[in-house]
């Protein structure tokens, strides 16, 4: 495995485009820091960002996923373009001859896609301690380390979703339509649960299909924390409105997940292996 995660990092590292977008991606995130500073108006309200405790243990752990996982295109292009730089290339058939089997090969884009999730779920991780060290009101210990169920939801997050685009990028073959790809389908779900809900099915039954539509159960790993926002506490309870939104990580979503996952990086196999190179 180490063998083939050097041969796809060197590949990667050797390739203009996807160097600077691996190092604009974590140059991104380490700019989470400076959502300290916004500050706005809303509902004659003055709101700064800094005193809404987003930078306090434990919700730090779940807002910083939360932000960080908006941030998760700029690895799928790397990943979709790592696909079509082999065909478009050759590397891919000049691997094959070189005595690289199929299941190797796929073996290889999945072990740098979880490098990659990995990697990057480290650095938030090592970024979100930081923050919550230097600026956290809370500090002890069972405070610092509870909730850190949001970075393994994270983890999860970036495996499904890099899992799905590498099932793209085999599919389609070229990066700009494999990302239009993940686009569309994306739209379709929006659209089929849209159908559901206002045409088919109450609202309860068209929730519990759309758990198990591959990019809404990915997405629903990591719920909006906006609600836990003093400010938007302090206006619910002006206005008699209680939260009703559940920040638990359910094992029924995580498995879903792992399911589709799992399928997607076996279909994957599959069209390699069946496909004609």
């Amino acid at each position: 495995m180490k063998r083939l995660l050097s041969i796809e990092l060197q590949k990667l590292w050797l390739n203009r485009a996807s160097r600077v977008l691996i190092i604009s991606y974590f140059g991104i995130l380490s700019l989470i820091a400076l959502i300290a500073n916004i500050e706005f108006d809303i509902l004659g309200v003055h709101i700064s960002m800094a005193d809404q405790g987003i930078f306090n243990f434990p919700f730090i752990w779940h807002f910083n996923s939360y932000v960080a996982v908006y941030f998760k295109g700029f690895l799928a292009i790397i990943i979709v373009s790592m696909m079509a730089n082999e065909y478009s290339y050759g590397t891919l058939k000049q691997n094959l001859i070189d005595g690289l089997s199929k299941k190797e090969f796929i073996a290889s884009k999945v072990v740098t896609i979880a490098f990659f999730a990995f990697a990057s779920t480290a650095f938030v991780y090592i970024m979100t301690l930081i923050l919550g060290l230097r600026f956290s009101s809370y500090t002890e210990a069972a405070i610092i380390f509870r909730d850190q169920k949001y970075i393994i939801a994270y983890l999860i997050n970036l495996m499904a979703f890099f899992s799905f685009c590498l099932f793209a990028g085999i599919l389609v073959k070229r990066s700009a339509f494999a990302l239009g790809f993940t686009i569309v389908w994306y739209l379709a779900e929006g659209l089929l649960y849209g159908l559901m809900r206002w045409k088919l099915f109450n609202k309860e039954i068209a929730d519990s299909i759309k758990q198990f539509f591959p990019l809404s159960a990915i997405s629903d790993l990591l719920i909006n924390p906006s609600e836990r926002f003093k400010a938007v506490r302090a206006i619910q309870t002006n206005i008699g409105v209680t939260s009703q939104v559940d920040y638990s990580l359910h094992w029924t979503n995580i498995a879903i997940v792992a399911v589709w996952s799992g399928l997607f990086i076996y279909a994957s196999y599959y069209i390699l292996k069946k496909r004609d190179l």
